[in-house]
């Protein structure tokens, strides 16, 4: 009988220990710290203007823009945003051109750096005044990968085989892995941004990985999100739609291959499925969907902005 017990003890002990694991690798929230904005902007309805509001609290305007429902146009900042019909699939491509890399920018769900703390693309972008945001690597749910974001590194611990894409001052694109060099290494070398998800699709113009290739079991059609740059300061954010009637989504040779079509000459993949959401002056502009059965944002830990 006490051989009985001890086994009934044993195994609810074992169950609370496996349930406490769960909840603390994917439901509770860790906030390590939050990330003050250095300026949040708000677009003026009508006027085109944006608002910008300091350190200090003051506000200045920035340049007038030229808005419409697919394109942004101001003296620093132009997106057109263009839908493809492509592989059975909705494609959703922005074309981003700067007057410098500063408007290239990331940000946290809920401004705060940490485990399990998310909130949705457009949630997000709202918060800093995103003229056009996608989802981005969600480094939250890994425990290990370079987080390096608007020059502040975050988390330095390296997963040696982890591809990842570093985006310097200068706005220019490198791809390296996280086993070659350090993250102090590439923020002391001019790096701004590092995003660990992967894996690269288009290295100097040419698709770098097989039509089989995918991230780890993930099918071979799904919704995606990417980033490329097509030449100095000159961008492409990518998003397809998928796992639905209407779009059945890409593989990840699909999605190179596509980029590569539009002049891409480095594409990053970002992370993929129900987070694939792009945002684009105020509103959604894809379908996003985890199960197909409905349109719905996923709850996400950052996303990658262009705005002031």
């Amino acid at each position: 009988m006490r051989k009985h017990v001890w086994a009934i003890a044993y195994g609810l002990l074992l169950t609370a220990f496996t349930a406490y694991i769960l909840l603390d690798t994917f439901v509770i929230t860790k906030v390590y710290s939050v990330v003050e904005n250095e300026t949040s902007a708000e677009m003026v309805p009508d006027t085109g203007v944006q608002e910008v509001k300091n350190k200090e609290g003051s506000t200045e305007e920035k340049a007038e823009a030229v808005i419409t429902d697919t394109s942004y146009q101001d003296e620093n900042i132009s997106v057109t945003i263009t839908e493809y019909r492509e592989y059975d699939s909705s494609i959703y491509v922005a074309e981003v051109k700067l007057s410098s890399a500063e408007y290239l920018r990331t940000a946290f769900a809920q401004n705060s750096y940490g485990k399990n703390v998310t909130e949705k693309t457009s949630v997000t972008a709202k918060k800093n005044g995103a003229i056009l945001a996608v989802n981005g690597d969600y480094y939250g749910a890994q425990e290990q990968g370079y987080v390096l974001r608007n020059g502040v590194l975050y988390r330095e611990t390296a997963s040696a085989e982890q591809e990842d894409l570093v985006i310097y001052e200068d706005g220019s694109f490198e791809i390296i892995t996280e086993g070659g060099t350090s993250a102090e290494a590439l923020l002391q070398a001019g790096a701004r941004q590092i995003l660990s998800f992967g894996p690269a699709l288009v290295k100097e113009g040419g698709i770098v990985i097989t039509r089989d290739e995918e991230v780890g079991k993930a099918k071979a059609s799904n919704p995606r999100t990417a980033i490329a740059i097509v030449d100095e300061l000159h961008y492409l954010f990518l998003v397809s739609d998928g796992r639905t009637d209407e779009s059945s989504g890409l593989s990840l040779y699909e999605l190179a291959e596509f980029a590569q079509s539009l002049g891409a000459q480095t594409v990053y993949n970002l992370d993929g499925g129900g987070s694939s959401t792009m945002y684009f002056n105020g509103k959604i502009i894809n379908n996003p969907t985890s199960s197909g059965k409905s349109v719905k944002e996923r709850s996400v830990s950052d996303i990658v902005f262009i705005g002031y």
